[in-house]
């Protein structure tokens, strides 16, 4: 059954499928759809958020999956410099990276972003530049806007608005089965449901829930593709007074570390200040995370601490193996796992009991007390609590006995496709941008990305229709 024929077909309503099509549809006349096996923003209810004890394992996940993408219910960090989040600067060059970013930012405020901007540089970051150093740490200073969870919902829904405004179609709870070529040349995708949708071009920008559907089109495509490393680790939390003196100077600190022990890069993620630990699923396996509000805070600051590995032969699936980690600790723990940094050193399992005598209360009340040593490699173990020492050297307090440890959170980088300057695969009019083609890591280069394949494809229609 054909279902329509469109000038452009985008696969994924995340970042990058909405910011391809608010460019696109700068041109009128022009034909769009946004394709998604997620539910529309305002029908993305997560009953782990709204006071349930225990996930429901809905399908798809209302946290990853549906419009606005993981995107929507992250804190909203736009990071706005080339050297954090992605490869477009590896693309495209620093200089033209760092001019997308910016004009993307202006995107964002246009719909609803605030204005004020975290860790431009000064004095005060420049010494806790050097102090860093002192405690065998790189300190990576970027300026940061900071939209808050609830408000990246409304932006996102400021974006949805504006498109159905211009005409583009939006199609939500439609995964594509998918993509048909003929002469190298991609031409239509094919739904679950045996639809078929032709198109002149195509976007693929599933996102990094979509990442397995997108390798797996690759192989049935035969397109070229890398490995990318996966990031292993545990989530942080302590008293948001011990990182207060960094986070009131940059909010989101970013600081690099090589192990004594085994020389490997460990670094801080995704920093959340008076913020909550939150869950999200992987497939099937759970995973920590975090977020901060803008509107309200908690007594706490939370960040993760990832160690980035690659493997070689005869292992080549990182992310399978991250997988068994999470899966591990989901078995000991029903869950998510929980343990004082004390206990941890100890070499003794945390308790209820032991957990009470704490001077932090979880924010993450699901999370069982365990032993996190019977579930992370001694190298991970090893490289986490070297990095946590030197943190303490510059904000004393993180290394306390009394500092919480969650696990285990995984970051699954997609496997990277070969893609031209433009985006555009090994097939001719079929593109692939954001975190599932393994370009970006993040909203604001998601998005960027988004919009260097749209410009690209719209000045190839431009060009064919002139013809």
């Amino acid at each position: 059954m054909t279902a329509g024929r469109f000038d452009v077909v985008i696969v994924g309503a995340g970042p990058a499928g909405i910011f391809a099509a608010l460019e696109l549809s700068k041109t009128p006349g022009l034909r769009i759809a946004i394709l998604d096996k997620g539910r529309d923003i305002d029908q993305r209810h997560c009953p782990i958020r709204e006071g349930s004890p225990e996930c429901r394992h809905c399908k798809p996940c209302a946290i990853l999956d549906g419009w606005g993408g993981a995107g929507a219910f992250s804190d909203g960090k736009l990071t706005l410099s080339p050297a954090v989040g992605g490869h477009l600067a590896e693309i495209l060059g620093e200089g033209q990276a760092a001019a997308l970013i910016q004009e993307t930012d202006d995107v964002y405020r246009t719909f609803g972003a605030p204005d004020t901007i975290h860790g431009t540089y000064t004095d005060e970051i420049e010494l806790l530049d050097k102090r860093a150093s002192l405690a065998g740490l790189r300190f990576i200073s970027v300026p940061i806007r900071h939209m808050g969870t609830e408000h990246c919902v409304d932006i996102m829904r400021r974006m949805r608005d504006a498109l159905l405004e211009r005409g583009v179609v939006i199609r939500m709870r439609t995964p594509v089965k998918e993509v048909l070529t003929e002469n190298g040349k991609v031409v239509a995708i094919r739904t679950e449901t045996d639809e078929l949708i032709t198109a002149e071009t195509i976007i693929l920008a599933p996102g990094r829930e979509g990442a397995s559907w997108l390798e797996a089109t690759a192989h049935t495509l035969n397109l070229t593709l890398a490995r990318n490393p996966v990031d292993l680790g545990l989530r942080i939390e302590v008293p948001a007074a011990v990182l207060q003196p960094i986070t009131d100077l940059v909010y989101e600190s970013k600081f690099v570390y090589y192990s004594k022990a085994f020389d490997d890069r460990i670094r801080t993620f995704c920093m959340c200040p008076y913020g909550e630990v939150s869950t999200e699923f992987a497939g099937d396996v759970m995973t920590v995370n975090g977020h901060s509000f803008a509107d309200h805070r908690t007594a706490n600051t939370n960040f993760a601490l990832l160690v980035s590995k690659s493997f070689t032969e005869p292992f080549d699936d990182p992310i399978a193996y991250g997988k068994s980690i999470a899966r591990l600790a989901n078995l000991l723990s029903g869950g998510i796992m929980v343990q004082r940094l004390g206990d941890l050193e100890s070499g003794r399992r945390s308790t209820h009991e032991r957990l009470s005598r704490s001077v932090i209360t979880p924010t993450l009340p699901s999370a069982i007390p365990g032993d996190l040593n019977l579930v992370l490699p001694y190298r991970y173990v090893a490289n986490i609590l070297e990095m946590l020492h030197a943190l303490d050297q510059i904000a004393p307090g993180v290394a306390s006995r009394h500092t919480l440890l969650y696990g285990v959170e995984v970051k699954f980088y997609s496997n990277r496709l070969k893609l031209t300057r433009d985006l555009e695969t090994e097939v001719t009019n079929l593109f692939a941008c954001g975190d599932g083609a393994g370009v970006t890591r993040g909203l604001i280069q998601a998005s960027a990305a988004g919009m260097v394949a749209a410009r690209a494809i719209r000045n190839r229609l431009a060009v064919n229709a002139v013809a």
